[in-house]
């Protein structure tokens, strides 16, 4: 298996370290595959990454807002849409690894399994299957054990200061 990353922690820069990291794959001749979890695709990089060649992201065309203002069919149906995202970025990952070395960013995965609407256990079960020619990176706060146990990279983010805290709402261009 190539090297799992996990970019976690409460401070701002996990999406975008690992879209630094998607363009670096991409520069090098190599592919990439997206998935972002928990977020629509209106960030600023996603219409960006799509015009790059080697890099491809796979639409989250549905989001459900925040786990605790869910009812319990809401989740069902988030939970059931999630793991379909995944088992599709996670077979386009391992096509696109049978071609040479090849980068999947699951971004918020972590927080996707945290909240419930994704399963450990899927996520494990694809990370313990994956060959030399796939590298991961995983971001969002509070990885689970068994994900940092398989991570080769290790980044956490820490949050000193943000603008956030001061009632300065999220900005087209920094924050999303």
């Amino acid at each position: 298996m190539g090297y799992i990353h996990i970019y976690c922690g409460d401070g701002k820069g996990k999406t975008t370290a690992a879209v630094g990291l998607a363009v670096r794959m991409a520069g090098s001749n190599g592919q990439a595959v997206m998935v972002r979890f928990l977020k629509n695709d209106d960030s600023g990089e996603v219409d960006c990454l799509r015009q790059i060649k080697g890099i491809t992201v796979i639409p989250c065309k549905k989001t459900f807002g925040f786990t605790w203002q869910m009812t319990e069919a809401e989740k069902r149906e988030a939970s059931a849409y999630y793991k379909e995202l995944f088992d599709e970025a996670a077979d386009l990952a391992l096509l696109t690894a049978e071609q040479g070395q090849t980068l999947f960013v699951m971004d918020e995965v972590c927080a996707a399994v945290n909240s419930g609407l994704l399963q450990k256990e899927q996520v494990l079960a694809f990370l313990d299957r994956c060959p030399d020619s796939l590298e991961i990176v995983m971001t969002g706060r509070e990885p689970a054990p068994e994900f940092i146990q398989r991570a080769g990279y290790i980044s956490e983010l820490i949050k000193v200061r943000h603008p956030f805290d001061k009632g300065v709402p999220a900005r087209k261009g920094i924050e999303y």
